[in-house]
Order: C-alpha cells, then structure tokens, then sequence
C-alpha cells in the first residue's frame, strides 16, 4: 500500500485542505498519517477523521522581536529530530504539506530521509514557514496566479485550494432548526477564523440592534468568545466554532461576512456566496489576507472592508451594496471557472510516487 504523511497547523485553514484531501487519498488506497503539534487545532481536526495522529514539538517561527525567539529554535530542532524517528518508523512514500510552522520540521526531516515533498501555499505570497521549505519540495501548490511569480519556476503549480465536497451538499432547513431562525429576513453568517476575530466580533455585537432590524445572524466567535449579554436574543446565534453544521450554516447564508484567509474565501468562492471580507491588519499580520482580499475584490467576488475602517455603520453599507449586487457577485464567481483542484493534486502526488 501507498504511503503518505500530511503536515501542517496552527490555525484551521492550515488542516481543512488536507482533510478536503482524505476521501480522494482513500479511494487511490493510501495508507494516510498525519503529523502535526501536541496542542494545535490540528490534533482535534484529524483524530475526528481517524487518522493516525503524531505530535511534535514545534516553535512559532517570527519576523519581530520576542523572548521565544530564543527557545523557540530549540523546540524546532527538538520537532526535527522527533521528525526523522516518526518518518522512519512510518516509512511514507511521499509527504504533502499545507504549512504553518508545525511543518517545517517534517518537511526538513523528509529531504534529509530523501522523501518527496509537495508544499501548499494558500496565500498570494508565500508565509515564513513554506518560504523555509520551499527548497525541500518538489512541487508547490498555489491558489492566485499572482503567486507563481514567487515560486521558483519548475516547482509552481497553480492548483487552487482542496475544498471539502462535504461543504456543497449542505441542508439550509437542518441550519435554520438548529439556529431557530425563521424564514422572514435574510441570514447573515459571521466567520472570524478559528480563533475569531476581536474587531469583527466588537462591530456586531455593537451593531447589533440595528443589523438584526435587516437580518438574522448567525455568529461564529472563537473560542472563548462567547457574550452571555446576548445568549437569550432572537435572531442572533453564537457559537464558538463548529464543525459537522457549518455546511448547513453556509447553506442557508444570504451573505457572509469573513476573514481573508486564503482557504475560508476559496470555499466562499465554490460556493458562490456574496461576501464582505475584513482581512486582518497589516499591523497584526504579514498583510497576506490584504492581498487576498484585493485579489477576490478585483475579480468582482468580494466587497472588502479594511479592519481599520469597520464600524457598525460600514458594516451595514456593506450589507446593503451587497445585497443590491447579490447577483453580479455571484455571475462572477460562476464565470471564475475554479480548478479540480483535489484532482490535480492527487496527480501530482501520483508522479512523484
């Protein structure tokens, strides 16, 4: 049986691509585990798919100053070694890795066990961590055309992003039951990433009396995230995170208001859903989901609202252009033609085997 390693983690959009590839890996008879860090979001994703899990040590890799930047090597070096016993052990014909800095130590591991490596980069211009493996790889993946001009020539591949085919086949009616929300106003769905999102969060709750004259809310916070102040108010449901319903809540969404991350808005993008992206600020970011952002923007698939410039008032012109030009936005995502990404990959993953 064929053998495969899947890396990468740190935040959700870092794993669901890997997921997204499982039943396609399943059906060409790969024998699948998955690596990533003792902690991360990773570890819960994957062992709910009933993936053989391992974890290492991993260090945030940073581009500023931080007292961790003095341990945090020490805990990469310690990853990498644990790296090269785990691949040893498991024998993997190839490794294909989806990023963050949980995976520079497996990737680092493969080439020096002469294991191939296909890298994902998400984003328009390559992270730190995939920058760090890039050299390691025989192939990288890519989701904007923007991107191949960063990658070295006879490594880019413009695949755009593995979607979970679950998410296409969600039940609008199980949605509107489990929010208790009913048929009279449009439904607004708030995605602030898997850690959610401060300022996102501050504008709707804020806003909230007058957005909710115009729509009903479903409000995905983060975890910990939670306001008690508003558990009892109709129309507008809050959930840390969720899993199995998001298709569902996607679904039943009118629009979607999001985060920039590079596999949140592909998923937007299969699905067709007008959308308000607020990408994370430059000044909390490498200003990568600003780009993403611009690029969807360009294309005619997304309204964009800077995170310095969102108010509850931006927020709900926002609302309204787009809903006026509901279906101008999605024409245009319906002519974006997006690529069987999935299947390109596996391909690619077949030659190298």
């Amino acid at each position: 049986m064929k053998k495969i390693v899947l890396t990468g983690g740190g935040t959700a959009g870092h794993v669901t691509p890997n997921i997204a590839l499982l039943p396609r890996l399943n059906e060409a008879s790969f024998q699948i585990s998955y690596i990533g860090s003792l902690h991360g979001i990773e570890k819960e994703l994957i062992e709910a798919q009933q993936i053989p899990y391992y974890g290492i040590s991993s260090g945030k890799l940073r581009r500023y100053l931080d007292f961790k930047n003095l341990s945090d090597p020490f805990k990469v070096l310690k990853g990498l070694a644990q790296s090269l016993r785990l691949l040893r052990k498991i024998k993997p014909d190839i490794v294909f890795s989806k990023g963050g800095f949980v995976s520079v130590p497996v990737v680092l591991a493969a080439k020096l066990r002469r294991i191939p490596v296909i890298i994902h980069e998400s984003d328009i211009t390559p992270g730190l961590a995939n920058k760090i493996a890039i050299p390691a790889a025989k192939k990288v993946c890519c989701n904007f055309p923007e991107t191949l001009r960063y990658l070295p020539k006879e490594k880019a591949v413009l695949t755009g992003s593995p979607i979970r085919q679950e998410l296409l086949s969600g039940d609008p009616k199980k949605a509107r039951s489990f929010c208790h929300m009913d048929s009279q106003k449009p439904v607004m769905l708030v995605i602030g990433g898997s850690t959610g999102a401060k300022a996102i969060n501050d504008a709707i709750r804020s806003g909230l009396t007058e957005l909710l004259k115009e729509f009903q809310i479903i409000h995905l916070c983060g975890k910990g995230k939670l306001d008690s102040n508003f558990l009892s108010v109709k129309g507008y449901a809050q959930f840390e995170y969720v899993s199995s319903q998001l298709k569902d809540l996607l679904a039943l969404a009118d629009v979607v208001v999001s985060r920039a991350g590079a596999n949140a808005i592909c998923e937007l993008l299969a699905l067709r859903k007008p959308n308000i992206l607020i990408p994370l600020s430059a000044q909390a970011s490498r200003g990568d989901q600003i780009l993403n952002a611009k690029s969807f923007q360009k294309q005619g698939f997304s309204y964009v609202i800077e995170e310095e410039s969102l108010t509850p008032e931006s927020l709900q012109n926002a609302l309204q252009a787009v809903l006026r030009e509901k279906d101008s936005y999605i024409t245009a995502m319906a002519k974006s033609g997006q690529m069987d990404s999935i299947e390109t990959i596996i391909q690619l993953i077949e030659h190298e085997i």
